[in-house]
């Protein structure tokens, strides 16, 4: 599995002393430093079933200097996805990456329910 994570986040420190807790296996790799590609994002979205949005940190200083809470509806799927790709910082945190699933952000019982089977 990838682990795609910015440190300093503490959403994604929990996570990952859950994922070690539990003794799972996977590479962790820093979002600011090696942000997803434009590709990498488009298979993990599709993987996901989620909407696009879920792949925005809402929350982050980024996403709010941008304004894109009311720029993002006007925008194509594709330009959403070049937008993510273009800063780390942008994308939502954590993400866990596996051959057949992809979260995004940590909510403890979802990903239970997944590495459990």
């Amino acid at each position: 599995m990838i682990f795609v994570e910015y440190p300093k986040c503490t959403t994604c420190q929990k996570a990952r002393k859950w994922l070690e807790s539990r003794g799972e296996d996977f590479t962790s790799r820093h979002i600011k430093e090696e942000n997803p590609t434009l590709e990498e994002l488009k298979l993990w979205w599709e993987r996901s079933g989620l909407p696009l949005k879920r792949f925005f940190n809402t929350s982050g200083q980024k996403y709010k200097e941008l304004g894109l809470k009311d720029k993002l509806p006007n925008m194509s799927q594709e330009e959403q996805l070049a937008l993510l790709a273009s800063d780390g910082m942008l994308v939502k945190r954590p993400i866990l990456v596996g051959d057949d699933f992809v979260l995004t952000g940590f909510r403890e019982a979802d990903w239970s329910k997944l590495l459990d089977n």
